[in-house]
Order: structure tokens, then C-alpha cells, then sequence
């Protein structure tokens, strides 16, 4: 049993990629090399983040969720601004790329050829980020529980009880202070309205802003005015209307700061949402194979990067997991 989700049912675990692979590339020194002299530190760390998720979690299906576009267009058409600061500004022939530590990305395809290897599955959506192939595959989900692992808080809105059950792993402090959401702990953290946490986050982040991904927010509007309003309000939608009802109660100056922010709100409520619907395709089936899927190129890059330990966990991992399932 998963100590995770419901007794007797192994969880679909959903990974974020990009955001992973980064905090392990961060989380590992660039000494740790191949034969050959290449950092591997990222391949090596996401891979045992891996093993170690499958241990805690004791999934029967794992994807790895990818960036197809890091910076969807529908995104920036709606607000120029989002994620304009991660625009590498070293490399303006290429406008539309983010910055990426040189030595990571030579590993991004390392990790791919491995991940090939073993047989474990990658899923996409055609200009779309990672997040909106998470927010898809939990929301059509209705087989088994969820499990997804990021270290980005805008997954927390993807946190539900029903119609299936969605539990986010949040990282972002890293995988030993890793911390699991369910809705109710987003309502507790966030001071958002139970019955609709998930929703609701997305529209406290909407409401203050998130400087990580260049959304401004409303102006004047901290976290803490924004939950006091979410929680008096349930929604952006109701908050508005009562922003424009000369009867309501609601402050004069609160009622300024959201009329200066009306065409702000008006396209923002999208680009924090994630996308539910996407068309995501997958590498291969879900399911976590007893055995890698190319043990001969499996042994083969393991040799080559020098990180036979790190998949032999991994292999040794998936094996488990799989004789459970």
C-alpha cells in the first residue's frame, strides 16, 4: 500500500520534469563527471530523485512530464510579461529561449536516452508547458490515484479529493522537506476556501502576483489581502461583482485596486490556470515495466556517463514496484 493514497491502489506518479532535473542539477556539484569529463551531476540526481519517489510512493504508472513550450504564446498574448525575465538575454538571436545553465543541457538529452532505456515514459503537449500535461493527465485520471511531484506552486491548484483523488508533492525545498498537498493543507496554507482549494489558489496567485513567473498581480494586494479576500469572496468572479455593486461592504480602496487591475484580471485568470485539456501524447504506455526496456543501451550509457549506481537503484527500484503491481 501507498502511504500516499488510498489503501489498496497504487498511484499514477506524474514528475515535472524540467523542474527536477534543475534542482537536482543545483542539489549535486559539477565534480561529479563521466569517463570523459562531462557533468552528469543533473542525470545522476534526478535519477536517484526517482528512485527515491518510487520508493515513497510505490507507484504502477510514472510519466515524466515535459515543456513542449516553456513560454506558451496564448500566455504572452494575454501578459507580455509572463516569464519576459527568464528570456535569455545573452542570446538574442534566440528571443524565445530560456536560460538554461550551460552544462545542464547537454544532460537534458542524457537524461531522455536513459529514461528511453529504462522504458519509463515521457508525455508532451505541442506548445504547451509541463504544468498543463500534469494538470491534463490528473484531471482525466479516474483508474487510480495521483501523485504529482513538482517544485512549482503553481501545481497546488491540480490538489483534489473528487472526482479522483489528486495529491501534489511539492519539492520545492527539496525532496527531504517535500510536502504533500492535499486540498485541505492548500486551504489551511494559503487561507483559501476548502470546497474549491485547488481553484482557488490559482486565483490568490492571480490576485497577488508571481514574480517567478512575471505575472504583476493587483497592486496593493499582498498574499495576506488576498486570502482575506478569497476567503470573504470564494472567487475572483464574486469579488469582482461586488467591486461593482455600490451596495456591497467592500472598501473603497480595495475597490480602486481591483478597477485599476480590471484588464489585468480580465486576461490573467488563463495564464495561472493550467491547461486541463491538452492534447498529450505519450512515449510509450505508463505502465512501469519489471525490466528496462533496452538493457544492452542501458548498460551502455550507464557505463559511458558513469552512473551505473544511480540506475542500478533505479532499475532495483522499478522492479519493486513493479512486482507489487
Amino acid at each position: 500500500m501507498s502511504p500516499m493514497t488510498a489503501p489498496g491502489k497504487s498511484p499514477l506518479l506524474l514528475l515535472d520534469g524540467a523542474s527536477l532535473w534543475f534542482r537536482a542539477y543545483y542539489a549535486l556539484p559539477e565534480s561529479i563527471t563521466a569517463p570523459d569529463g562531462r557533468p552528469v551531476n543533473a542525470v545522476r540526481g534526478f535519477l536517484d530523485m526517482i528512485s527515491a519517489l518510487i520508493a515513497r510512493t510505490e507507484p504502477g504508472r510514472l510519466a515524466v512530464c515535459l515543456d513542449l513550450d516553456w513560454r506558451p504564446q496564448f500566455r504572452v498574448d494575454l501578459v507580455p510579461s509572463y516569464k519576459a525575465h527568464r528570456v535569455a538575454e545573452a542570446a538574442p538571436e534566440v528571443a524565445e529561449s530560456e536560460e538554461v545553465p550551460e552544462t545542464l543541457t547537454p544532460q537534458v538529452d542524457m537524461i531522455m536516452d536513459v529514461l528511453a532505456a529504462l522504458g519509463i515514459a515521457t508525455a508532451g503537449a505541442e506548445g504547451l508547458e509541463a504544468d498543463d500535461v500534469l494538470g491534463t493527465l490528473a484531471a482525466r485520471e479516474r483508474r487510480d490515484p495521483v501523485v504529482v511531484v513538482s517544485g512549482d506552486r503553481d501545481l497546488l491548484q491540480v490538489a483534489a479529493d473528487e472526482p479522483n483523488e489528486v495529491r501534489v508533492l511539492y519539492v520545492g525545498r527539496g525532496l527531504a522537506k517535500a510536502e504533500l498537498f492535499d486540498p485541505a493543507l492548500v486551504s489551511e496554507r494559503y487561507g483559501v476556501p476548502l470546497h474549491r482549494a485547488g481553484e482557488a489558489y490559482a486565483e490568490l496567485a492571480l490576485l497577488r502576483g508571481d514574480a517567478s513567473d512575471g505575472l504583476p498581480g493587483v497592486k496593493g494586494i499582498g498574499e495576506k489581502t488576498a486570502s482575506t479576500l478569497m476567503l470573504q469572496y470564494e472567487s475572483v468572479a464574486a469579488l469582482r461583482a461586488a467591486a461593482l455593486d455600490p451596495s456591497s461592504d467592500m472598501a473603497k480602496g480595495i475597490r480602486a485596486k481591483l478597477a485599476n487591475a480590471s484588464d489585468y484580471l480580465d486576461a490573467a485568470l488563463p495564464v495561472v490556470r493550467v491547461v486541463t485539456d491538452a492534447d498529450v501524447v505519450l512515449s510509450k504506455s505508463d505502465e512501469i515495466p519489471p525490466h528496462p526496456a533496452d538493457t544492452d543501451a542501458l548498460n551502455v550509457l550507464a557505463e559511458t556517463l558513469g552512473i551505473e549506481n544511480a540506475v542500478n537503484r533505479l532499475v532495483s527500484a522499478m522492479a519493486a514496484t513493479a512486482s507489487k503491481n
